[in-house]
């Protein structure tokens, strides 16, 4: 009888655990198979191309999926790779169901996920699900007249007396987010680019069509999605006119629509239809979401498993992102607000730690003096990345330490938001040369330029023109050279991706901040149990005092230092207390 009550206790214990799923101070035997591996994101334009013309390919994908492996990457996370007129480098769909031309076709996807699953890698795909390209055919069919089966797949309104758009909302790409179609007779809106009009997510058919889109992806083995520009897909009901926020007289569209309410209610209707019963996961990009509110979005009762939110990334932005105005920030503005995004997902929901992505700078550039040692400071971001508690999401070139570009004239540019944003900073009274700084300091394409693989014509990414200029520094700062070299930044990622998967604790382990005030060092412990590390960043170019009382180190000679960024640049280990500039390391104090 003892022994069949045993038995029935365990079996409750597993079906509660089962059902409540994972929380912060799990074992990693309970944590899902996304939550104890590193994701990398994949430009695909930039990463590998395999037949000569310029762009990367699916088939270079699939011939550096061990490059991948190499850095504990268990799921690749493609830009789409959707047909698609190129406007926007993908994010302007023209059919969500066939592989973009440039990139190969359906079977070239299909090996693709054959080959990554040998090699335990998922294929996780970009759903850009707020918009399409005004070349997609159901846009065309919508443009054509206000009785047909499209007619309200998007979001059209009749022009003011005046002929006017309907409202003053301004695109995140500049100018109005409102375009007049001849055919039509109406406006139509478009959160970004003219060339991507908004989808009309209060239509139930359109939800549902989007939903199949990812079902059939889903099917043929996609282990997850990432959701593109999530927070602008529900719109308000009322569509008047905002305050200006600038002199020229519009609002901006994110501050009018970005996380309506109502939201929810659709991202829970597409978890339900899409991820219920599947291995899968979902992140959405979802600017805007404070640290507050990340309990609606991710968790048991949230509608994603993770989602990019932006305050340390937007440190510069209040609202908006308008290069031409942003303000000066604080180590301690940094810190807070990853210390307070790891607050939110302690025990319900998780994180996706990232510093770099396609939209945004290098994190060299941005987080790090412009005179900073670029190695040091690759290294020290890679040692954030990789030690604090959640999923570490790497960017294509961000292992290899890349750094911003800086080409001289607005036109050698190929990023619409760059174009936009010069714009906008020369209407503000900027010279030209000012408007440039602005652009060298925030545009996409200082994260687009093209892989750098090896050392020789055009660093081994292609053999025809490549889409976007090399690097300047592709002759050693590529991944053969730095493979080679036990002091390059890769070398560093190596090393971190081993000692992250060797020690339990980086991955489920709790974390709380240390020296909050401090606007030289960054520093937190990650602590299971008995087991506890110190994570410790020197940010400036001069060394500092470690204080590791708050850790409950009393005596810092008694404290081992397993990791150092200078070890392996021929500087032995010093004193656990103490950091030398941009130095960053891991402290054992078990």
């Amino acid at each position: 009888m003892k022994k069949r009550l045993t038995a029935i206790l365990l079996l409750i214990c597993m079906l509660v655990t089962t059902a409540c799923g994972s929380t912060g101070n799990d074992s990693t035997a309970d944590l899902k198979w996304w939550q104890k591996t590193n994701v990398y994101e994949i430009y695909v334009n930039s990463f590998q191309d395999t037949d000569g013309d310029g762009y990367g390919d699916l088939n270079g994908i699939t011939q550096h999926l061990d490059y991948l492996k190499e850095l504990g990457v268990g799921a690749a996370w493609l830009t789409p790779v959707f047909a698609s007129p190129m406007a926007d480098n993908g994010y302007d769909v023209a059919d969500y169901y066939s592989i973009n031309p440039l990139y190969g076709d359906n079977n070239d996807m299909d090996k693709l996920l054959k080959e990554a699953k040998d090699r335990g890698i998922k294929i996780v795909m970009d759903l850009v699900f707020n918009h399409t390209s005004n070349e997609c055919e159901w846009f065309v069919e919508s443009e054509k007249s206000k009785d047909n089966k499209y007619s309200d797949w998007y979001i059209w309104r009749d022009a003011k007396p005046d002929g006017s758009e309907p409202n003053n909302w301004r695109s995140i790409f500049g100018g109005s987010a409102w375009t007049w179609s001849e055919s039509r007779g109406q406006y139509y809106l478009h959160t970004f680019a003219a060339v991507q009009p908004d989808l009309n997510w209060e239509n139930e058919e359109v939800r549902q069509a989007l939903y199949d889109v990812a079902n059939y992806w889903a099917d043929k083995g996609c282990g997850g999605f990432r959701m593109d520009a999530i927070p602008y897909i529900k719109k308000p009901a009322d569509f008047s006119d905002g305050t200006p926020d600038d002199q020229d007289g519009m609002v901006s569209i994110h501050d009018m629509t970005a996380n309506t309410d109502g939201i929810l209610d659709y991202l829970h209707e597409f978890k339900e239809k899409v991820q219920t019963g599947r291995d899968i996961f979902t992140v959405g990009e979802a600017n805007g979401v404070p640290a507050s509110e990340l309990h609606n979005w991710v968790g048991i009762n949230g509608v994603f498993d993770m989602i990019f939110e932006f305050s340390h990334v937007n440190l510069e932005f209040d609202g908006a992102e308008v290069w031409c105005k942003a303000k000066d920030w604080k180590l301690t503005d940094l810190k807070k607000a990853l210390t307070d995004s790891q607050a939110a997902t302690a025990t319900n929901g998780w994180y996706p730690i990232f510093f770099e992505n396609h939209d945004k700078p290098r994190s060299i550039n941005h987080y790090f003096p412009e005179d900073a040692d670029p190695v040091l400071a690759g290294r020290a971001m890679g040692t954030i990345l990789l030690t604090l508690r959640g999923t570490p999401f790497l960017f294509e070139g961000e292992e290899l330490g890349y750094k911003n570009i800086a080409w001289p004239s607005i036109n050698d540019y190929d990023d619409l938001n760059s174009f936009g944003q010069f714009e906008t900073a020369v209407e503000e009274g900027l010279s030209d040369e000012e408007a440039m700084q602005c652009v060298y300091r925030f545009s996409r394409d200082n994260a687009r330029t093209p892989m750098q693989w090896n050392s020789g014509e055009n660093a081994g990414f292609t053999t025809g023109t490549p889409w976007l200029p090399i690097h300047e520094d592709y002759k050693t700062g590529n991944a053969e050279s730095e493979a080679a070299d036990q002091q390059s930044v890769l070398s560093w990622y190596h090393q971190l991706a081993k000692f992250r998967q060797g020690n339990q604790i980086l991955v489920d382990g709790d974390y709380k901040e240390i020296m909050s005030d401090s606007e030289q060092v960054y520093s937190f412990v990650r602590q299971s149990g008995d087991k506890k590390f110190i994570v410790a960043v020197n940010f400036t170019g001069e060394a500092a005092t470690l204080d590791l009382s708050e850790a409950g180190v009393t005596d810092p000679s008694e404290a081992n230092v397993a990791l150092s960024s200078y070890t392996d640049l021929g500087q032995p280990v010093t004193n656990a207390g103490e950091l030398r500039p941009y130095e960053a390391v891991v402290i054992d104090v078990n």
